[in-house]
């Protein structure tokens, strides 16, 4: 331990020189766009941050007055370098938007449903729909913010296993929210009767693709992985006009 301790803070700007690096992975990612790396960045970023701290206590125990003081002011510095660019973003994209949504056509030769909007208390309706005419059928909710989403899904016999939803954007088939979504939409179901159950989600999910009024059309697919395992299969897609979320 000490040998360790000895190489990393003994030289006190290798501390600096890391967490620089682990700065510019974290810039690196806002242009890279990728859930993974960007997660994976600010990981390293916390550590090198975190190296900086053990390093200033490490120059203070040899009694390195100024290099424990040259390595606080970078720390300072770094964070609050790090403060003013996520609020620079945040305004940025506050204020320009989301341009994901903006050269996209709705397309007129589809039929395009619309999601309802959630009732007070998110009350919703039991029995199946009206409009129903398979063993099936699925709805869309608005929940309390544009772009995002819960939903309800109607089935016959089914044996037990997880429902879940994939998206796409209809006029290039982009798939949406592909990191997120399998998980956030999963729902547990099994139906052993003849009747048709209702299952759905108990707390919204997020689309991120696109912006606060600006609607584009979006198949929705419901999927099922059959506990017992086996090939997952589709059960259901419709249409929607839908918003992302605006961050």
């Amino acid at each position: 331990m000490t040998k360790f301790f000895t190489y990393c803070f003994d030289k006190w700007w290798k501390p600096i020189l890391f967490s620089g690096f682990t700065l510019g992975l974290v810039v690196a990612s806002e242009f890279i766009q990728n859930n993974i790396f960007g997660w994976f960045s600010f990981m390293l970023f916390g550590s090198g941050m975190l190296g900086l701290v053990i390093s200033i206590v490490y120059q203070l125990i040899k009694k390195r007055w100024l290099k424990a003081i040259l390595t606080g002011l970078f720390f300072g510095g770094t964070i609050a370098a790090f403060v003013v660019y996520v609020l620079f973003s945040f305004f940025l994209e506050t204020v320009d938007g989301d341009k994901w949504a903006d050269n996209l056509k709705i397309p007129t030769d589809i039929q395009l449903d619309i999601p309802v909007d959630l009732a007070l208390r998110n009350q919703r309706q039991d029995s199946v729909p009206a409009w129903t005419k398979y063993t099936g059928d699925f709805q869309l909710y608005n929940s309390f913010q544009p772009g995002l989403y819960e939903y309800d899904f109607w089935t016959g016999k089914i044996e037990a296993g997880t429902i879940y939803l994939k998206a796409f954007e209809i006029t290039q088939e982009y798939a949406l929210s592909t990191d997120w979504l399998p998980e956030r939409s999963a729902v547990k179901i099994y139906n052993p009767t003849d009747s048709i159950l209702k299952f759905g989600t108990t707390t919204h999910f997020t689309i991120y693709e696109g912006d606060w009024g600006k609607p584009y059309a979006a198949r929705f697919e419901v999927w099922f992985k059959p506990d017992k395992g086996g090939q997952e299969r589709k059960l259901f897609m419709e249409n929607y006009k839908i918003e992302g979320w605006q961050r």
